[in-house]
């Protein structure tokens, strides 16, 4: 397999590989995932990116607004399909940049690389019909077991997909976490992956999403003194600005899928940090609808494996 390749005919055409190379390249992926803990440590200077929710074309913007790849490190903190139209073409070329250059590409878990989310809001159906088959969603599924659950660039910023967990008040403990399964319902893997801030709490709360928890400034300041660490960036929520600071600039938001599911209206982010830990937020909006192919112009009307097909958006905005 030629992952150069791979990555052009993606950057440049929009054209999967075949399905035996997509299983070749899941797993040299695997591989290369299951050796890391469930935090990785990055260095700086990094681009941190919140979700992208399948929108490949506004992927595409986000490079030219951060940098190609391998001039430019990312670390994408999940929520790499679902919602958007072309989840297959920005989950294969994110895991392709990764296996071809592993010190620059790093990808966390978040709360759709799950088998019961993707099978309710896009991903699942997508694999079913452009393969006739859900081969590779299962080998896709498998794959995000596999992935790290959160990030520590320079000793000093962590981030993870959602939030913060209850059980979970040291790096050391989030560390012994049993990553490789299903998210959980619950527990402190479902937390991490699932959890909001709130700024009109102090301490912990229920969680409208029906999973992890609310968690305030006091939790947010525990856990920086308890482990040393003093910042803390997360994706998850749609921002209409693109990113939000919070709790006395301890926390960001990062949201990199611009005019969410076509129609929200938002701007996007990407978080640069350099080599002097200088934070810049850059904000862009959505790719232009004239550079779009048609599978993703208009209401969705387009062609999927040949065949034309509407595609539809699930209401569900998490």
């Amino acid at each position: 397999m030629n992952l150069d390749l791979v990555i052009q005919n993606l950057l440049n055409n929009q054209k999967l590989p075949p399905k035996y190379e997509i299983k070749q390249l899941i797993k040299r992926a695997k591989e290369s995932f299951q050796n890391m803990g469930n935090i990785v440590s990055l260095a700086m200077p990094l681009n941190v990116v919140g979700d992208i929710h399948g929108q490949f074309y506004d992927l595409l913007e986000l490079f030219n607004v951060g940098g190609k790849v391998p001039e430019s490190n990312y670390l994408f903190m999940g929520d790499f399909v679902d919602r958007g139209h072309y989840s297959l073409e920005t989950l294969i070329l994110l895991v392709a940049l990764h296996v071809r250059y592993p010190n620059r590409v790093m990808l966390l878990r978040g709360n759709h690389e799950s088998r019961q989310i993707t099978q309710v809001y896009g991903f699942y159906d997508e694999c079913l019909k452009t393969f006739g088959d859900t081969e590779i969603w299962e080998e896709c599924c498998s794959f995000f077991d596999f992935l790290p659950l959160c990030a520590l660039i320079g000793g000093r910023v962590f981030c993870v997909h959602g939030g913060l967990s209850k059980e979970c008040e040291t790096l050391d403990q989030i560390r012994k976490i049993d990553r490789v399964q299903e998210v959980p319902h619950e527990g402190p893997m479902c937390d991490l992956l699932w959890s909001d801030p709130d700024d009109a709490i102090s301490q912990w709360n229920v969680s409208p999403r029906g999973a992890g928890y609310v968690f305030g400034g006091e939790v947010v300041a525990q856990f920086l003194s308890k482990n040393r660490v003093e910042y803390i960036c997360r994706a998850h929520q749609l921002v209409m600005e693109g990113y939000k600071t919070m709790f006395n600039n301890c926390l960001a938001t990062v949201w990199s899928a611009p005019n969410y599911c076509y129609r929200c209206g938002n701007v996007a982010s990407v978080l640069c940090i350099d080599e002097n830990s200088n934070f810049d937020f850059r904000t862009f909006d959505s790719y232009p609808n004239s550079l779009r192919k048609s599978r993703e112009s208009g209401v969705g009307e387009g062609v999927v494996s040949g065949k034309s097909a509407k595609i539809q958006i699930p209401e569900y905005f998490l």
